[in-house]
């Protein structure tokens, strides 16, 4: 018997047992690793990235801010969480590159008198060039629901004085509510961008997690705000921040862009309709266009 076909064939009350079992196995393996020496969530042995800082007086940081590093590119300067030096995106930005490059153009090149939704901030890496491509009083709404990310985003925007940035810390859903976000890999490396929400609750000790928000799109943005784009980097929850923004879609008819498509009978029920269309990819992200 092939090893899927095994699994399924376990009971679903056995099956939950063994995922709560194997939770406490992981949590208990991050816990002695803390223990003996291993540090904190992202503490484990990796080089640590040349650190490029902002160029002029020295960064002030506020009191509260998380440990973290200052570095700056073209676009801006960012507050990275020190937790998250090895995750692809603050490798880029402590080594003064921007990251995806060809889709922070796209998303900034629409129409600037209209905003734009942005969700999956993480500590801002796309904030300051969004920000500073908006006009006639655009804004950018931002949604990140870690509490690290979310603060590092909020000191982003301090250090570039951006003030037409709505920060809202939460993740995007279809409704309302409340949610785990894994925060860590199995062994305890922090996840940074990567983080995701946790759908099965029988999996919470598999990874650190912490509680979050969850908001919708027509819940936040006002209904007589004019939005030219939704870009979603949310870790496979795509389809239910969709499903939350529907009117805001219905309305203003924006470029979406998807780090993961949604399902195809979601796509032809709510977007087809509309006269949507998956068109070329950027960065491996999704473009959705009106025609």
């Amino acid at each position: 018997m092939r090893f899927a076909a095994w699994r399924r064939s376990i009971p679903a009350p056995l099956k939950s047992c063994l995922k709560w079992l194997l939770g406490w196995v992981y949590w208990a393996r991050r816990r002695l690793r803390q223990l003996l020496g291993g540090g904190s969530l992202g503490a484990r042995a990796v080089a640590s990235p040349a650190v490029v800082q902002p160029r002029g007086a020295a960064v002030e940081l506020p009191p509260d801010a998380p440990d973290c590093l200052v570095a700056s590119n073209e676009h801006g300067t960012y507050c990275v969480p020190r937790s998250s030096h090895h995750r692809p995106v603050a490798e880029a930005i402590l080594r003064s590159r921007v990251w995806e490059a060809d889709t922070l153009d796209l998303v900034r090149g629409v129409e600037s008198g209209a905003d734009i939704v942005h969700a999956g901030t993480y500590f801002g890496d796309f904030i300051p060039a969004l920000a500073r491509s908006r006009t006639d009083g655009a804004v950018v709404w931002a949604f990140e629901p870690g509490a690290e990310n979310f603060r590092c985003s909020e000191i982003t925007v301090e250090l570039n004085e951006l003030e037409n940035v709505v920060l809202t810390h939460a993740g995007l859903g279809a409704s309302d509510g409340d949610a785990l976000l894994a925060t860590s890999d199995r062994a305890g490396l922090a996840l940074g961008g990567a983080s995701r929400l946790i759908t099965d609750r029988a999996r919470a000790r598999w990874h650190a997690n912490e509680e979050v928000r969850l908001v919708t799109v027509d819940g936040i943005v006002g209904a007589d705000r004019p939005v030219a784009a939704i870009q979603l980097d949310v870790e496979g929850h795509e389809q239910e921040a969709l499903t939350g923004a529907m009117r805001t879609i219905e309305r203003c008819r924006p470029l979406i862009v998807l780090e993961t498509l949604p399902d195809e009978d979601w796509l032809a029920r709510n977007l087809a309709p509309l006269g949507y269309e998956v068109g070329e990819s950027v960065n491996r992200n999704f473009l959705l266009r009106c025609r």
